[in-house]
């Protein structure tokens, strides 16, 4: 009994399961194509809207289609928009199908795609002969597809065709919407009307055609005064299915729009091959044909108007090409271009795109064959519209030769030098008069005029511009390429300059002004600097016509600071090539500045006094040692040649910037005079940065130093690389320099010194080739010996000779010998114990081995011989 129940149980389960699948089904069914506007895109599954775009493509319809199918039955925009981006989304991840419409083959290593909104390719790389083929890449450039656009009103002389679905709105007085579609036999049946033959009618006809069927139900239709009007729209497109034939990529059949064109044809075929016609392509319809296309007049006329919309079945051709020529030269489309028998080479011309304004079109070459060979023809102009071009031909057209036929020119102190067409007896004065005049600085005693000879050599003629201007000359008549130069007198001596430099605030070069004074280039270079005095200038004069070995003439005079020359120098004026120096106020003196670190009661920046300042005075003034100081331990730092410090002008930039900023931060609005300042500032500190900085601080003889100790660093790796540093510590004893104020051990301090005095120092440091470097505790009992012992030892490569100790100054003490015994640098607090290492030797080689060797072996025959 249980077993007949458990039976029963699974009767009803799978009945139940195969009734769930069945509503399944027909619930999936019902996202019919029929009712896409009541679909919610994203209640769809992917699955859902792959069997959608299935059942579009089983009735002939793209993507496109599909979308514009959905929009005219009332699908929202937004619905279209979600439709659309995840039809894109599936076709990306590739669970989509390729639509009937679409047409997918392999041509030549590339995949081509016919779509709404992308037709993929790979790169395609054209052959020489390719590139030169007018036409060739009409039909293979992924940018120009020729799908027809869906989106507008079917044409009125669209044909209708079995498949097609027409969408008929009564309205007015009556309304009602048809939803029909032809069939097989091109009928549409109407209800309450019976089948009406609709196809091979145009949508004019068929319109016309179905209001009178329509009638009989709607009487508005028809009568004088009608009150019930009919609009037919085509719904769903149909496809077709052409043939391609003959030399394309890809010939076979395709499946298509209905509104595609015979171009949409070739493009899906991949494109019409090398070898093949694009002028004579014929389309064929019930073995008739209907049409023959002319690609180059879309290309050259942009007329299309043979490109006729296919329709069901139809046929194709492209035949081989019949007759090519190549044209090549000043054209504005070089290449290969077919030809008619009934074109000359005019219309070829055409097709080129014509001549180019270089192009000498008054004759032309053409290489062609005869039965046996190749010969050569010329072609004058007059006969271009009746030279027939014959199959591989080659037409060559050369460019106008480079050269003017009635060139003159003319440059130098003119008004307005330049080129000039040469008349009938013209001459150098008609050219100056046409080149505006002659400029107040022309030079009037001698010009130059080059002319070409006939065997194309110069020769020049010597002109006396002043006598044929005045008349008092014959004028030179001018020949064809004739070149007339004018110098201006300036520009047969040297430039005159004068130079200035020293304590000004624009130093250089400066152009020469007659009656200039030293005044005159002072306010020209800026003025003076604070620094400058105003006493004991100097210029230094060039010496012309002396022979006695006197280099410069040298002059001194005095201004004030008003800028005014002093003395019996007042009308003293400056000559070419003079160089003003300004020198320095032997009393200015620029602040310097010292600093004191550490153990000291007033640490700081100190301000040097005097030239000769020492150690001793610095630490008096930053009130001396407080109780933690250890002056044993003391050092001086010190900058060397490779410090680059600010030099005078990049200091006064800075503060100037600084007083700017300070300007700035004020919680008010700005003083007429405090504008005024901001603005000088501005040009100050744009003028300090432009490039006038003096060298930036130390001696010439520091970078001499410098640039030695750098090539030496470059040509020897060994050198310790240490000497790139930019300050050295000096040592110093502290504590004879307070014991002695002034003595040998008290250093007079430079610009940037530091002095540094640090606490008491309570350990010593080992280093290098020990077991353990380590820090210890000093005590005063220990010596070298005690702390290395501390450290674990020596090392097997320490070289206990080399060693040395670093004081806290920085003084440096190394270990040195005396006969057999090693004596050891003293320790102190804050030293630091070096032990330097052995340098790694190599082992000796076999052929060192050999070669020892055979030197002894041959001193032992040598000594053996000898006793012999």
């Amino acid at each position: 009994m249980n077993k007949k129940n458990n039976n029963h149980i699974s009767v009803l389960r799978l009945f139940f399961t195969g009734l769930f699948l069945v509503i399944l089904a027909i619930s999936s069914y019902g996202q019919s194509v029929a009712d896409i506007q009541n679909i919610k895109v994203d209640e769809l599954s992917d699955a859902q809207l792959e069997q959608l775009i299935k059942r579009a493509e089983s009735s002939g319809m793209t993507e496109q289609q599909l979308e514009a199918m959905a929009r005219e039955r009332g699908m929202p925009a937004t619905e279209v928009a979600k439709l659309r981006q995840r039809i894109n989304k599936l076709r990306r991840t590739g669970k989509d199908t390729q639509s009937n419409t679409s047409t997918s083959k392999e041509v030549e290593g590339r995949e081509w795609i016919q779509s709404e909104e992308e037709f993929a390719e790979e790169e395609i790389e054209f052959t020489e002969e390719e590139e030169k083929i007018f036409g060739f890449k009409l039909f293979r450039n992924k940018n120009l597809n020729f799908t027809p656009n869906l989106n507008i009103p079917t044409p009125q002389n669209y044909i209708l065709g079995a498949g097609d679905q027409l969408l008929i709105d009564i309205y007015g007085a009556s309304q009602f919407e048809y939803d029909l579609n032809i069939n097989s036999d091109g009928l549409v049946f109407i209800p309450n009307v019976g089948p009406v033959n609709l196809s091979g009618l145009t949508v004019e006809a068929a319109t016309s055609r179905l209001s009178r069927s329509l009638g009989s139900i709607y009487s508005g239709l028809g009568g004088s005064s009608p009150n019930t009007f009919m609009k037919l729209r085509v719904g769903n497109i149909r496809s077709i299915q052409v043939s391609l034939v003959g030399e394309v990529f890809s010939p076979g059949s395709y499946t298509l729009s209905s509104f595609a064109s015979v171009f949409n044809a070739l493009y899906a075929a991949g494109g019409i091959k090398p070898d093949g016609s694009f002028r004579n392509i014929r389309v064929y319809r019930n073995s008739k044909m209907i049409a023959e296309l002319d690609i180059y007049d879309f290309l050259v006329n942009g007329n299309q108007s043979s490109n006729v919309r296919l329709e069901y079945n139809d046929v194709i051709l492209i035949p081989p090409v019949e007759k090519r020529v190549e044209i090549t030269g000043p054209v504005r489309r070089e290449g290969f271009f077919e030809m008619k028998n009934d074109e000359n080479l005019k219309d070829l011309i055409k097709f080129s795109g014509g001549f180019s304004s270089k192009a000498y079109s008054n004759s032309g070459t053409v290489f062609r064959t005869t039965d046996n060979e190749f010969k050569v023809e010329n072609i004058e102009s007059q006969n271009f519209e009746n030279f027939v071009p014959k199959d591989g031909d080659k037409f060559i057209f050369g460019e106008l030769l480079d050269r003017f036929e009635n060139r003159v020119q003319v440059s130098g102190a003119l008004l307005r030098s330049g080129t000039y067409a040469l008349e009938e007896g013209m001459g150098v004065k008609d050219l100056i008069q046409k080149a505006g005049g002659l400029r107040a600085d022309a030079f009037m005693n001698r010009a130059a005029l080059y002319r070409t000879r006939e065997d194309f050599s110069l020769e020049m003629v010597t002109v006396n511009i002043s006598e044929i201007v005045m008349g008092n000359e014959e004028d030179i008549s001018l020949k064809r390429e004739d070149v007339l130069y004018i110098p201006s007198i300036y520009d047969l001596r040297e430039e005159f300059y004068v130079i200035i430099g020293g304590e000004i605030n624009r130093p250089g070069s400066y152009a020469f002004a007659e009656q200039m004074s030293v005044s005159d280039l002072v306010f020209r270079a800026g003025g003076l600097k604070e620094s400058a005095t105003s006493s004991q200038i100097e210029i230094a004069r060039r010496v012309k016509d002396d022979v006695s070995g006197k280099l410069a003439e040298i002059i001194h005079i005095d201004i004030d600071k008003d800028l005014k020359i002093l003395g019996e120098d007042k009308n003293f004026v400056l000559m070419p090539f003079d160089n003003v120096i300004v020198r320095r106020s032997s009393g200015f003196q620029r602040s310097r500045f010292v600093s004191v670190e550490g153990e000291v009661l007033f640490p700081g920046e100190f301000a040097i006094a005097h030239a000769n300042e020492r150690i001793s005075d610095l630490l008096r003034r930053a009130g001396g040692l407080n109780q933690f100081a250890y002056p044993k331990g003391a050092t001086l730092i010190r900058r060397n040649e490779f410090f680059e410090g600010p030099s005078e002008e990049e200091i006064k930039s800075t503060n100037l910037t600084e007083v700017k900023r300070n300007l700035q931060r004020i919680k008010r609005d700005t003083t007429e005079a405090e504008k005024i300042l901001l603005n000088r500032i501005d040009q100050k500190i744009e003028e300090k940065g432009g490039g006038i900085s003096n060298k930036s601080g130390g001696l010439l003889i520091d970078d001499f130093k410098k640039e030695t100790i750098e090539d030496l660093v470059s040509d020897n790796d060994s050198l310790p690389q240490e000497v790139v540093k930019t300050q050295d510590m000096i040592g110093i004893d502290l504590v004879s320099i307070i014991n002695n104020p002034g003595s040998p051990f008290d250093l007079i301090i430079q610009e940037g010194d530091v002095l540094s005095i640090p606490k008491l120092l309570q350990t010593v440091r080992m280093r290098g080739e020990v077991l353990f470097p380590t820090t210890a505790r000093y005590e005063e009992s220990n010596g070298f010996k005690s702390y290395i012992s501390r450290a674990g030892g020596f090392t097997d490569k320490s070289r206990k000779k080399r060693s040395y100790v670093v004081y806290a100054n920085g003084d440096v003490r190394r270990t040195s010998g005396f006969l057999f015994f090693k004596v050891y640098p003293k320790i102190e607090p804050g030293s630091e114990i070096i032990i330097p290492s052995k340098k790694d030797k190599e082992p000796l080689s076999i052929q060192g081995w050999l070669a020892i060797t055979t030197t002894l072996t041959t001193l032992v025959l040598v000594i053996n011989q000898l006793n012999q």
